[in-house]
């Protein structure tokens, strides 16, 4: 086998399936997601029942995602993406097939956006433990880049697709969905393998409980992993309330509710680049100084967005956060996948993920508080404060800093 072969992750028949189902099943919900909350308001005309809908979409990753990442360590994790697929295409399919009869109601998109939701749970617990059993080791990070630049190319494709898609038919984003669902299962029944690796194999289950609690100590246990999880949460929650603070910055300077839009819709394409840039800066700095780099660079993009007064400079600081976001997700990602053992991926794998769904709505809710009660600028320099205290601790611990390969390799094994 050639050094190319060995290298180039696209050489690998088995990634090129899961990754374009992937993409497909990502497109899909893309086109969907916008959909959801418009055909709310269409039915009921409250921007209330839309604002649930979302809640509840969101609810099974904290009521199952746990035992989700569970469950899938104990399955035929290819198997049980098949499935989840099938069923999420039939679930999104229900919905054009009420509205041609005419009997949707609330209450059925409810029913079938917690449905999904829950299906997603484990379809992305599966797919989050699967990586290392397609891939070779030294291609994970350029998997991973590919996955979450296929992720941000649907974020800035898919939504105007589904407004045209929604302006032809209510029911027709849906349908689109359905059938990415469809395309998506008919990829991975050709990949070959369950992406399970035989030798790690447990001889014996315990209780549901413990092996989610085995997953949770093992995350807490290994030093270099809590710490990414631990900081990857904290940015997590000054991340979340970005979006927010820029459009209230955006508006003070003066820009319309148009100029805002454009300026949004057009940041996908950061994340599409920072995607495309983590692996060479990961080889370049190395993890931990990609880790560390993150960090106090979007400590100083607190402290410029506090200070802009344009829409350009408002546009250049978010991009930069788009862009950094990635770098640091591909690279926190990656050493989480190389360091757990298979047996664990999905129970760690959904464990850290739980963290960063928590900070989330902490951080949203957060930016809203602190918009209402003081100035964008303040706002603005209370997450600065905020992500120069976790870089700080980050760097001067020494857990980050110390991260390279070998560091990797004996956390491995012990």
């Amino acid at each position: 086998m050639t050094t190319a072969e060995v290298t180039s992750v696209w050489r690998n028949r088995n990634f090129r399936l899961v990754w374009s189902g992937q993409t497909l099943s990502e497109f899909g919900n893309g086109v969907s997601q916008l959909a959801y909350p418009l055909l709310m308001l269409a039915i009921t005309g409250s921007p209330t029942a839309a604002g649930a809908l979302a809640a509840v979409r969101a609810l099974p990753y904290l009521l199952f995602g746990l035992i989700a990442g569970a469950l899938v360590d104990r399955w035929n994790r290819k198997r049980t993406m098949i499935v989840c697929d099938l069923l999420r295409a039939v679930n999104m399919a229900t919905i054009p097939a009420a509205l041609v009869v005419g009997v949707l109601t609330p209450a059925h998109v409810f029913v079938a956006g917690f449905a999904g939701g829950v299906l997603y749970v484990f379809f992305s617990a599966a797919e989050g433990a699967c990586l290392p059993n397609i891939v070779r080791k030294e291609q994970l990070t350029a998997a991973v880049s590919a996955q979450e630049t296929a992720q941000s190319a649907c974020g800035v494709i898919a939504g105007p697709v589904g407004g045209a898609l929604l302006q032809l038919s209510r029911g027709l984003p849906f349908l689109v969905d359905a059938l990415s669902f469809l395309a998506s299962a008919l990829c991975l029944s050709f990949v070959r393998g369950d992406f399970r690796s035989e030798e790690t194999e447990p001889a014996q289950r315990g209780s549901l409980r413990a092996e989610v609690s085995e997953g949770v100590r093992w995350l807490w246990n290994h030093t270099a992993l809590r710490l990414i999880a631990i900081t990857a949460a904290g940015l997590q929650v000054a991340i979340s309330g970005v979006a927010l603070v820029a459009i209230v910055v955006a508006r003070d300077s003066g820009a319309s509710s148009a100029a805002i839009g454009v300026l949004f819709s057009a940041l996908g394409v950061g994340g599409v680049i920072g995607a495309l840039l983590a692996p060479r800066l990961k080889k370049r700095l190395g993890l931990g100084g990609l880790l560390l780099s993150v960090l106090w660079l979007q400590a100083a993009l607190w402290v410029l967005m506090a200070f802009s007064t344009s829409l350009v400079m408002i546009a250049v600081v978010l991009g930069l956060f788009t862009v950094s976001m990635p770098c640091f997700g591909i690279a926190a990602l990656s050493f989480q996948l190389e360091v757990t053992p298979d047996a664990l991926r999905g129970r760690v794998g959904t464990a850290f993920s739980l963290l960063i769904w928590t900070a989330t709505p902490v951080g949203a809710a957060a930016a809203g508080v602190l918009l209402d009660v003081a100035l964008p600028r303040t706002a603005s320099l209370i997450f600065a404060a905020w992500v120069v205290a976790l870089s700080a601790v980050a760097t001067w611990s020494g857990g980050l800093r110390g991260l390279d390969k070998s560091d990797v390799d004996e956390e491995a094994v012990g």
